[in-house]
Formats: structure tokens, C-alpha cells, sequence
């Protein structure tokens, strides 16, 4: 993948796009046939938008290239970190929600807001050092 071909929002929008189908049909085939609530959907889209918006963002700025250079158990523990994370907390903010009598949207906007936190707060717990600069003392 050319990080040239496109700017970095193009990169952005083609990866949430294809996970937003990826996780759709997740919830259809698998999900939904186990018996997750459909109310409970939008946590397997923030789930893997975390990810996308995390990833995309690591690859596609050059200064935070030095974190490709970590071992592969490091990678798969951040992806478990951000996955994990981000669905504890939207399954968490769709369930206290639910009986609040608020509406779909703003009940999956909190769940979006609750999710991207948590998995960016996960992230950054993991890998501090990529957003420090040269001239961070701490």
C-alpha cells in the first residue's frame, strides 16, 4: 500500500468503510446467529473502527514509524488491548442506555464515544513513547 496514493483521511475513510461492511456481516452470519441482541451491533462496528482509526493513523505518520519495528506479540497485544477495550466500554455504554429511554442514535453515539476513548486510551497506555517528542522530559 502506497501511503502516496492517498492522503491520509482517503487511506482513513477506504479502512472504516471496509470495516464497516466486514463488521456488518459479522453481525449477520455469525453474531446475530449466536444470539447477540441487535441493539448490540454497533459494538463489533466501534470495535473494528478503533482499530482503523488507530492504525491508520500509526502507519500513515512518518514519525511514529519506530512502532513497526516492535515484535508481532506486541502488535497482537495492542490489537487485543484496543478490541477488547473499546467493546467493553461501548457493550457497557449500549447497556446502561438501553432502558434510559434514549434513542438509537444518541445511544450509539455515547456507545461510539465510550468505545473510541477507551480503545485510544488503551493504545496510548501501551505505547506512551510514540507520542512523546525529543524535547519530552518526562
Amino acid at each position: 500500500m502506497d501511503k502516496e496514493r492517498l492522503p491520509q483521511w482517503g487511506w482513513l475513510l477506504l479502512g472504516l468503510f471496509a470495516m464497516a461492511v466486514f463488521a456488518q456481516l459479522l453481525n449477520a452470519f455469525v453474531l446475530g446467529r449466536i444470539g447477540l441482541p441487535p441493539e448490540y451491533y454497533v459494538v463489533t462496528l466501534i470495535s473494528g473502527m478503533s482499530l482503523v482509526v488507530i492504525y491508520v493513523s500509526v502507519w500513515y505518520e512518518d514519525d511514529r514509524a519506530a512502532y513497526w519495528e516492535g515484535s508481532s506479540a506486541s502488535y497482537f497485544g495492542d490489537v487485543f488491548f484496543v478490541v477488547v477495550g473499546s467493546a467493553i466500554a461501548a457493550g457497557f455504554a449500549v447497556a446502561v442506555t438501553l432502558e434510559a429511554g434514549l434513542g438509537r442514535l444518541v445511544r450509539e453515539l455515547l456507545a461510539m464515544i465510550a468505545g473510541f476513548v477507551t480503545a485510544w486510551g488503551a493504545f496510548y497506555w501501551r505505547n506512551t513513547g510514540l507520542y512523546r517528542s525529543d524535547d519530552d522530559s518526562r
